[in-house]
């Protein structure tokens, strides 16, 4: 199997703390080169964590020999432009959550992608969690029975976040709904392996936030009738959970959204804790850049590709619809 030479597109923070840890614990995949906006930062960046190349535009990366595909992590507003210039190149891409600003643009950045034969994927790197896929298997087991009600929680200290664009509304698509809240749908999608049919959203800005909501609480319907609540802010402490209650059971795993730590799945049955499994996700991100290299070294099926990614977005959309007009959305 080939190893694939990516370039990161928007290298900063999260290239920093993940991606450049994650790719020294891939199999076939390698960090062959970086672009950023500030190009004194770009080459202290690149000497720092050993990156062979630096490349002064966006252009330069995408149309590179060099480089087999583009991890596209600039700001929200600017995925789509970016992903539809590296498959114009020819390369092919991961991009960032939120895929874009809204589904039209997903739409546009999925077909490019199909019309130009080249791989296209979100990196939800959630859906690559030993957890989340242990809770995705129970409940495809039946362990609780028909799932009823769901509920995914995300939380942190955005006053502390070192992305200066976090309240920017031109670059972020919203405030905690579209940053942390992106993940959250999209890992109720994967484990329970269904599609969102309405929306209804209470979200509320602050001080601090601007325009932005700080906080936001989202009721899901599930096409097969699962409710589902997610709730995200922008100024808790840190904590992620995920909880599943069926007819006969429920599915807890604190900081389930978590992937740098040992995560407790807990399954109970009647009231009483029948199995726990203590499982480890470190190295998510790096499953994750190896499944989308073996996507596009044979074909082999990518947990989060961009089509899949429209069912995310237009949840995404729908919130905030909601949240401005106050009604529930169905999609």
């Amino acid at each position: 199997m080939k190893t694939i030479r990516y370039g990161i597109l928007g290298f900063g923070l999260h290239g920093i703390r993940r991606l450049v840890p994650a790719f020294a614990g891939t199999k076939q995949s390698t960090l062959a080169g970086i672009w950023r906006r500030d190009l004194v930062k770009a080459r202290a960046n690149a000497h720092e964590y050993k990156i062979p190349i630096v490349f002064n535009s966006a252009e330069a990366l995408c149309s590179s020999p060099d480089i087999d595909a583009i991890f596209v992590t600039s700001p929200d507003s600017l995925h789509c432009e970016h992903t539809l210039l590296a498959l114009k190149h020819g390369k092919h891409v991961l991009c960032e959550k939120p895929m874009a600003m809204n589904t039209t643009d997903v739409e546009t950045m999925v077909s490019a992608a199909r019309d130009a034969g080249l791989c296209l994927g979100a990196a939800q790197n959630f859906r690559y969690n030993p957890s989340s896929e242990l809770i995705r298997k129970w409940i495809t087991e039946g362990r609780i029975g028909r799932p009823r009600l769901a509920h995914c929680q995300f939380t942190f200290d955005a006053k502390t976040s070192a992305r200066q664009w976090i309240y920017e509304p031109t670059l972020a698509l919203g405030g905690p709904i579209g940053d942390i809240g992106s993940h959250c749908i999209d890992l109720l999608r994967f484990v329970l392996n269904d599609e969102v049919t309405q929306v209804a959203t209470i979200a509320e800005p602050d001080e601090d936030s601007g325009p932005l909501e700080a906080g936001a609480a989202i009721s899901l319907s599930f096409a097969r009738g699962t409710f589902a609540a997610v709730t995200v802010s922008f100024r808790g402490a840190y904590r992620t959970a995920i909880e599943v209650s069926g007819d006969t059971g429920q599915i807890l795993a604190e900081d389930g959204l978590s992937s740098d730590r040992t995560v407790r799945v807990t399954l109970l049955r009647n009231g009483k804790v029948e199995k726990v499994e203590a499982i480890s996700n470190e190295g998510s991100y790096s499953h994750m850049l190896d499944g989308f290299t073996a996507w596009m070294n044979y074909g082999a099926e990518f947990s989060a590709a961009g089509a899949d990614a429209l069912g995310t977005q237009r949840a995404l959309d729908a919130a905030y619809a909601s949240m401005k007009t106050g009604q529930r959305i169905s999609i």
